[in-house]
């Protein structure tokens, strides 16, 4: 527990959503006054944070109406905020008014309404998916490709937080997440297939086996945000900085196979292929970490295989989330 000048009165957007949950359940272990603001009649998943509702206030806003924001940080009076709300990271997320709204119109609300209200701190959520297809492990200050309407309006986003701090003096860094995995992910997603399926003896669909992902185990990603919140400001120091967040390892997904198989005591053979190719799958995708690490001192804990263990442990114990990961699990047949 912080004592009371470390405990902090903190907002979380995108807490129904897989890194926002682990976040929001940091700050709970911590003992900080911790509120998560939700739209209202939100369509998430509220499991991820049904363990912590006692421990936390619920505050809700209406996309619609913009006042909404300055009356919740009025009465909620954050010193940190932790935006990880976002839209259109999955395949399924297609309304470009809603990728919109929730990456780049309430980013401008919540920086105008922390600006108002005197935030300490202001964390951004970017992806590694604003620098689009690259063969090498880009740095922050890399031009970016975005190849997506979703990863455009993430750069925007970005650009904005960084102009805002700057302006503003503020800390409010954005972190650009790799490929995060670990409790509480999305089902249907990679890892979570794999595991679900896993259970049942059984490999997922899967995509070529040469397609590469720099997995960031969610705890660690955690650790950033934590870091970035308490960062202090210099004279030299930038208030927008932008911070790659992953290992600086690749993992094609042929390794992610020869990992679980073991984990798992899956005996069948794997079938690479198929499934087609997303869009966004690429022989090369890799994080260069070293600015956070430099300026902030993190690091990655966990290898992947690491990560994995903990994260077949956690399913392991939670039984009553099995059926859910089940029924969105796409079974290879063999």
């Amino acid at each position: 527990m912080p004592d009371l000048q470390q405990r902090k009165v903190v907002l979380v957007t995108g807490a129904t959503g897989f890194v926002g949950a682990n976040v929001a359940r940091r700050l709970v272990a911590e003992g900080h006054d911790v509120h998560l603001l939700l739209r209202k009649k939100t369509n998430q998943f509220p499991w991820r944070i049904s363990e912590i509702s006692e421990h936390v206030k619920l505050d809700f806003y209406t996309p619609s109406q913009a006042k909404d924001i300055d009356r919740v940080f009025s009465e909620v009076k954050p010193q940190w905020v932790f935006h990880l709300a976002a839209h259109g990271a999955y395949s399924w997320q297609q309304d470009k008014e809603q990728i919109l709204e929730s990456n780049y119109i309430l980013t401008s609300r919540l920086l105008d309404a922390a600006v108002e209200h005197g935030c300490e701190s202001f964390v951004n959520t970017g992806t590694s998916s604003e620098y689009g297809e690259k063969d090498h492990a880009p740095k922050e200050d890399e031009a970016l490709n975005p190849v997506s309407y979703y990863a455009a309006t993430k750069a925007g986003a970005t650009t904005l937080c960084r102009y805002v701090g700057g302006a503003h003096k503020i800390n409010m860094p954005t972190l650009r997440l790799y490929s995060c995995y670990g409790p509480y992910e999305q089902p249907n997603r990679l890892m979570t297939n794999l595991v679900a399926c896993g259970f049942e003896g059984q490999w997922p669909t899967l995509v070529d086996e040469n397609c590469a992902h720099d997995f960031i185990y969610v705890e660690d990603a955690v650790d950033a945000y934590l870091l970035a919140a308490k960062r202090r400001l210099t004279q030299s120091c930038d208030p927008g900085a932008i911070y790659n967040v992953g290992t600086g390892t690749q993992t094609k997904l042929k390794e992610v196979v020869r990992i679980a198989a073991p984990l798992l005591n899956i005996k069948a053979k794997p079938s690479f292929g198929s499934m087609p190719n997303r869009a966004w799958d690429a022989e090369v995708w890799v994080c260069d970490h070293a600015k956070i690490t430099d300026e902030l001192g993190w690091r990655p804990k966990h290898s992947f295989e690491d990560g994995l263990r903990k994260m077949v442990d956690w399913y392991r114990q939670s039984p009553h989330l099995h059926s859910m990961y089940k029924e969105e699990l796409q079974l290879t047949l063999l």
